[in-house]
């Protein structure tokens, strides 16, 4: 296997796909661009409300969307065209990284060089985007046979996709038969630092519960949104699960006044699409420098030429008494309000962050950043949540039939 810059292939070997979205999991919409398609985590309707460009660049890097077919081939080849971030006076990103899943394991992994390049000064508050080439992924050496193949794209790179090329046929893959596991929450369900697509913590937890997931983490941006709800009301889902906390706080969004009733706000307007189904409310995981310091976030850029950044909370804690939140209020007042809302929806269930990282984690594996957990952690987090919600007696297994 390895990566070419080629895109201009001869022989009759090569099957080429048209990559359309009955080939695509894991997206909510497949917008058609100049050169290919894109994937993105929000439908048009809700793209159409946003004004923000962390958003905006969050719900079109593919987390948890993959290319899923069947075929006999024994080479694929994918054309791409990635847009890459580069932070001014930080060393650079690694690429983005590709899963090759063969029937359901991970069978090889690989980047697509090149792209578009997204400049961003995060002192300055700019980006810039200049026009790159496309890439192209190469997989080889598959073994013979009918098999599932899975492309999983990288959770942190916005992903235009091509063309698929292979050398045997392509047909659609079966229905697996699993339940969809529908998940909303910040940069950590988005995948933060994890290793790749299939590592972030979400993905791990999908496969070890044997659920089909789609994943709406988008970092930065899990701050109730309106549309965000409209759009998990409108997905179909059998399984539907919220963490909420730390994006409000490290943003500074809103007091306690308004956080209450917007979470009630939101899972209202989930429960008019989804009445019935097995709804987990997920409280933040520890962090210690918000747990009773409110926002906002602010970047530390003390270390950021050695390629180091870290955050500070930039709150007072004096100033919970105003109605400013910490992570402990919100869970408190997540806590309260499944309780309440529990008495008449028996599927509505909650789950305290901190059982997926919690004080002693903390000390074993600490925040890199103070914010985001690194690739042990969000393994650690996976198996964690996987053990809390897919096992007997967990929400996603008594409550959902």
């Amino acid at each position: 296997m390895h990566t070419d810059t080629h895109t201009e292939h001869t022989g009759q070997h090569w099957t080429t796909t048209p990559v359309t979205a009955d080939l695509l999991r894991g997206a909510l919409d497949v917008e058609r661009t100049e050169h290919g398609v894109l994937p993105h985590r929000l439908p048009a309707a809700a793209r159409a409300q946003n004004t923000d460009g962390q958003l905006a660049m969050a719900e079109s890097q593919p987390s948890g969307v993959r290319l899923v077919f069947r075929t006999r081939a024994t080479a694929v080849e994918l054309d791409a065209l990635p847009t890459k971030r580069v932070y001014v006076g930080a060393p650079p990103r690694p690429d983005g990284v590709y899963d090759l899943l063969v029937d359901g394991r991970l069978a090889d992994r690989a980047s697509v060089p090149g792209g578009n390049v997204l400049t961003i000064d995060m002192t300055a508050g700019t980006a810039e985007r200049t026009a790159g080439r496309p890439g192209t992924l190469r997989f080889t050496g598959l073994p013979d046979g009918m098999k599932d193949i899975e492309i999983w794209l990288p959770h942190n790179e916005t992903t235009e996709l091509l063309a698929l090329r292979t050398d045997a046929p392509v047909e659609p893959a079966r229905d697996p038969g699993r339940k969809v596991w529908l998940h909303h929450g910040s940069s950590i369900s988005h995948g933060s630092d994890a290793a790749s697509p299939t590592t972030t913590w979400p993905a791990l937890a999908a496969s070890l519960g044997g659920v089909e997931l789609i994943n709406l983490g988008l970092a930065g941006s899990a701050l109730l949104d309106p549309f965000t709800a409209r759009a998990m009301r409108d997905t179909p889902a059998d399984l539907i699960s919220i963490k909420m906390g730390i994006n409000v706080v490290n943003a500074d969004a809103m007091r306690l006044r308004a956080f209450a009733p917007a979470v009630h706000g939101f899972l209202d307007t989930v429960r008019e699409g989804h009445p019935d189904t097995p709804l987990l409310v997920v409280s933040p995981i520890l962090c210690p420098i918000h747990e009773d310091t409110p926002g906002p976030s602010a970047p530390d850029f003390s270390d950021f030429s050695e390629g180091r950044l870290r955050f500070k909370a930039m709150g007072d804690p004096a100033e919970r008494a105003a109605g400013k939140l910490t992570l402990n209020v919100i869970r408190e007042e997540l806590a309260r309000i499944v309780k309440q809302r529990s008495a008449d929806d028996p599927n509505l269930h909650h789950l305290d962050g901190r059982d997926l990282y919690g004080p002693e984690d903390a000390a074993e594996l600490p925040l890199p950043d103070d914010l985001h957990p690194d690739a042990p952690t969000h393994r650690r987090m996976g198996e964690r949540f996987a053990a809390r919600a897919f096992t007997a007696g967990g929400p996603f297994v008594d409550g959902a039939a």
